[in-house]
């Protein structure tokens, strides 16, 4: 009781205060074998590097599903509503609500309370200044700031530090892999110190950077990381598969003693039709033939200017949203927290 009754009173600060506008930094049936032909991966033996009592901690069977859901125009109340509205779609609450909160934006908002109170977890993918900012130390009474926001959450939280840090356009920002890794033990330590214990710290950079050999330079280290992960979408272009865009992600994460997370993955609106289905519904037959995936999230959303090609929402396609569901009511991706 006394827990909710401090969730309630953060509800209601939060709900007083000015209403921040979230940027998005853009952008069961038997297992068997991946289209890639690897075959299953035994569940990992996960080494946690938090308290896992209070952080979140991966499913003993299944994985969470969750997702994105972005409004047309955002506005707390639309970001709510339109959570609410995938959720009775689906007849069912996402796991993990995924979020972008920006390097200085006011945290928790209205949405993030919202969410935690029907019982999901947040996914917080944080970002906006350059590691060199962060190493130097100039920024070390924001980092305290936000260290005890999150820890006076008093529910288990995902947070992943500057996602998709290995792409090309973040360069002037990130730097070098030795700079990122440099600025992500910078904030951990103040975090420990701060002593928040309900967050579980997610590496998170593209699928892509996993195929072209960048990823890997800007990994921290399994004493510093507590999920691997990887945004998965299909490269512009051709078609690609779910399975061929993530393997080898899933094949160097085999090497490492984590549970892994699909933080971002969409299917086209390019792909058309039938074929947005069928993407969907052999990517679900990819999640369960390797069973280091304990988190999926879909990424549904158009964003702005970007066109068919990098257009993921599934509004208005019956066809791609009927497997999208599927996969929702599928018991393997509404596994039982362990707390």
């Amino acid at each position: 009781m006394a827990r909710r009754a401090s969730l309630l009173i953060i509800v209601a600060v939060v709900v007083a205060a000015v209403v921040a506008v979230v940027v998005i930094d853009a952008f069961s049936p038997s297992p068997g074998p991946s289209s890639a032909g690897r075959p299953p991966s035994p569940a990992p033996q996960v080494i946690t590097t938090v308290n896992p009592a209070e952080a979140p901690t991966p499913p003993a069977e299944g994985a969470y599903f969750g997702a994105w859901v972005g409004p047309d125009v955002f506005t707390q109340a639309n970001e709510i509503h339109a959570v609410d509205s995938l959720q009775q779609q689906l007849g069912r609450k996402l796991s993990i609500v995924h979020t972008y909160l920006k390097w200085r934006a006011p945290f928790p908002t209205p949405s993030d309370m919202t969410f935690l109170s029907q019982g999901s977890m947040l996914l917080i993918s944080w970002a906006g200044t350059a590691t060199q900012q962060i190493i130097s130390g100039a920024d070390d009474g924001w980092i305290r700031t936000r260290a005890r926001q999150i820890k006076a959450l008093d529910r288990p939280v995902f947070l992943e530090w500057r996602w998709e840090m290995d792409r090309p356009n973040l360069r002037s920002q990130v730097r070098s892999g030795s700079d990122y890794v440099a600025a992500w033990d910078h904030i951990r330590a103040i975090f420990t110190a701060v002593g928040v214990q309900n967050a579980a710290w997610v590496w998170c950079p593209t699928a892509q950077g996993f195929s072209d050999g960048q990823a890997a330079a800007f990994y921290p280290g399994d004493n510093e990381v507590d999920w691997v992960c990887a945004d998965a979408y299909p490269q512009y272009g051709s078609y690609a598969s779910f399975a061929s865009t993530v393997d080898p992600f899933l094949s160097w994460a085999s090497h490492h003693d984590k549970p892994v997370m699909i933080g971002e993955f969409g299917v086209p609106e390019s792909y058309g039709g039938l074929q947005r289905a069928q993407w969907l519904r052999a990517a679900q037959q990819a999640v369960l033939a390797d069973r280091q995936i304990k988190a999926l999230l879909y990424f549904d959303a158009n964003p702005a200017g970007q066109g068919p090609e990098r257009s993921y929402s599934l509004g208005g396609d019956a066809a791609a949203w009927s497997a999208f569901r599927s996969m929702a009511e599928q018991p393997y991706f509404n596994p039982a927290r362990r707390r």
